[in-house]
């Protein structure tokens, strides 16, 4: 199919880039445009599950009105827990054409939303750039939020550049070994550094308008994983030395999903004091951002 958009550039690079596959760290190759199924389960069509307000984002994301977030299909990463399984791994969730996207994006800027928040965008990639580019042809004016699980390519990051105003990518893991077992992913803890990196480049730090909503900047979500599985210290303590200003969201949620019920480590919640050792690797860094209850 054969998309018009303003700003072709980074469009007809990453179109180049989906077919063969190579958006993600993966790189699997796969001939998307031509239907084959990647990695991520999906071909060519965008599919979607939900878009509309959110209120569960980290408060200046979500801040009074909520954040317009689009939640995408299929995923790259095959996390044995993931707390998002029918969305990620069933792949649940209808087919939408790039102008159709393009609406759903000025939807949530005419519902008052405080931003647009991708979640989980990165097999997706050009047509969102194209779409994106179609809405600001219309009048799209809000912050875009590139909320991911970090398992990113600088490559396809650095082509992203002028689209993206609020990255809010995972930081999983801090062993490969475990990144491995629990997501089939061998070099996480590299390509993920990498990309935050690049992402911290790119917005720099945090930054509120008057009411406290964000508008630029880095958040990094970091899930607690029972028995210390995420490498919470390790994954915080880099962070703390390479990007000092980045506003830390230490996640309390996890629950056993998919496949993480069978697992003898996974299949239970986490600790109280499994927390609070990860708030106090925090407090420890000099980072600062939001905790959860527990």
């Amino acid at each position: 199919m054969m998309i018009k958009v303003k700003n072709s550039v980074s469009y007809d690079t990453l179109r180049a880039l989906q077919s063969p596959c190579k958006l993600c760290p993966r790189e699997c190759g796969a001939l998307r445009i031509d239907g084959e199924l990647g990695f991520c389960g999906a071909d060519d069509r965008v599919v979607i599950s939900s878009h509309g307000p959110h209120h569960g984002e980290e408060p200046p994301i979500s801040g009074i009105s909520g954040s317009g977030t689009i939640f995408f299909s299929h995923c790259t990463m095959a996390c044995k827990y993931c707390q998002n399984y029918p969305i990620s791994h069933l792949h649940n969730g209808y087919t939408v054409t790039v102008s159709e996207l393009a609406d759903i994006f000025l939807t949530q800027q005419q519902k008052g939303c405080h931003n647009l928040n991708l979640v989980t965008p990165t097999h997706f990639t050009p047509q969102i750039v194209a779409a994106l580019d179609i809405a600001k042809d219309k009048g799209f004016k809000i912050p875009v939020v590139h909320n991911t699980s970090g398992y990113e390519r600088v490559e396809v990051l650095e082509l992203l550049e002028g689209y993206i105003d609020i990255y809010l990518p995972d930081a999983k893991y801090s062993s490969n070994e475990i990144a491995k077992r629990y997501s089939s992913a061998d070099d996480y803890v590299e390509c993920n550094r990498k990309a935050l990196l690049e992402m911290a480049r790119q917005v720099g730090e945090l930054k509120l308008d008057d009411y406290g909503i964000a508008y630029k900047g880095l958040i990094i979500r970091h899930l607690i994983l029972p028995n210390g599985s995420a490498g919470t210290k390790d994954t915080l303590s880099w962070i703390a030395e390479n990007i000092p200003f980045a506003r830390i969201s230490l996640m309390s949620q996890y629950f056993p999903a998919y496949h993480a019920i069978a697992e003898p480590v996974l299949g239970r919640r986490i600790l109280k004091d499994e927390y609070d050792t990860a708030v106090k690797s925090l407090e420890k860094g000099g980072l600062s951002g939001w905790v959860q209850p527990i």
